[in-house]
């Protein structure tokens, strides 16, 4: 099961991320313990003041190929288990995240 979900706007990502992780990358899809599936995402940033935040959207934006703008974290802005929702055409989006998730699986 993918770990994001279709909308008319776009599309919703679940995120675990690992800041501090050495690079800024996406290292696939995880299933957690409880079964929810996850993209794994590490960022160079530590998570202090929202910099891991900012480095989280500015990494899925990079990758997705959409404005910064169109990326927004719904809900864990102090956790490493995120929910981000990112705006723009909602089949090349989980198209694009999947091609890059299953390059690094």
């Amino acid at each position: 099961m993918d770990p994001w979900r279709y909308s008319t706007d776009g599309i919703s990502v679940a995120l675990r991320v690992t800041p501090r992780g050495g690079r800024d990358d996406i290292d696939g899809i995880e299933t957690l313990a409880n079964g929810r599936s996850v993209v794994k995402v590490r960022v160079r940033a530590i998570a202090d003041g929202g910099e891991a935040n900012r480095a989280v959207t500015e990494l899925l934006a990079k990758v997705l190929g959409v404005p910064k703008a169109r990326v927004k974290i719904l809900s864990g802005m102090t956790s490493r288990l995120k929910q981000v929702a990112i705006d723009g055409d909602p089949k090349i989006l989980g198209e694009t995240l999947r091609k890059v998730a299953a390059a690094k699986a």
